[in-house]
């Protein structure tokens, strides 16, 4: 009886529905990823032997590698999203022109970034590997960029918007709570965007950032990113 009540739990559906998408995985991945690679960084700098270091840097580099095999290919999904967004002719120009930018940034980052696995896997070094990455690096940052600016100018919309409703009608209310919805699902990717543009900027060597912030960083906007997948397969 007790196995039964866990087993056929609304939790566990749940669950099985949030493991059985790539981006669920993924998220999880990178949660795994980026907290290691902070453990590593704090055990390193509280004088801990090699032994206890060793386990969370291992496991950064071979999560970190899992999730650029399952990166394959995936920036024909945003290529896509570029073009749909271009042809989007009745969108707000800013949000239009931010949204091809992020697709844009983010095909050319998943592109450059899978022109290295071979040499990430040791199947077939090359020299030019490192110069792909720093090129994707780039691209992200400008990705990410883009998205920033968009949720910020899209905050900025909500907000007008939001003045300028009545709640004195069951109307207004509803409007109301569904444009609050939308500014939380904005500020969360805000959030998360704030977070994952330090990596770039530490990876290009823009601003002296130790793998502590980047661990950590991207610590919370994987964490985020667990929420938001998890609230969609509801």
């Amino acid at each position: 009886m007790v196995a039964d009540a866990l087993i056929y739990h609304p939790t566990v559906s749940h669950y099985l529905k949030f493991v059985a998408t790539t981006v669920g995985r993924d998220k999880v991945l990178r949660t795994l990823q980026y907290f290691s690679r902070f453990l590593a960084w704090y055990l390193y700098r509280t004088n801990h032997a090699q032994s206890s270091i060793s386990p969370f840097e291992t496991t950064k580099k071979q999560f970190g590698l899992t999730r650029k095999l399952m990166r394959v290919g995936k920036f024909v999904e945003h290529f896509k999203a570029a073009a749909v967004a271009s042809d989007a002719k009745t969108l707000d120009p800013v949000i239009r022109y931010t949204a091809i930018g992020r697709q844009l940034g983010y095909a050319a980052y998943m592109l450059l970034d899978n022109a290295t696995v071979l040499d990430a896997t040791s199947i077939h070094k090359f020299s030019s590997s490192q110069q792909l990455l720093r090129e994707a690096y780039r691209a992200w940052f400008t990705g990410i960029s883009c998205s920033i600016i968009s949720s910020i100018y899209s905050l900025y919309r909500l907000r007008e918007r939001a003045t300028a409703i009545s709640e004195k009608d069951g109307e207004g209310v509803v409007e109301k709570k569904k444009l609050d919805r939308d500014a939380n699902a904005l500020k969360i990717q805000l959030a998360s965007d704030l977070c994952d543009i330090a990596i770039p900027t530490a990876a290009l060597g823009w601003a002296k950032l130790d793998d502590g912030f980047v661990g950590l960083a991207g610590t919370v906007s994987s964490l985020l990113g667990v929420y938001t997948q998890w609230k969609k397969t509801v």
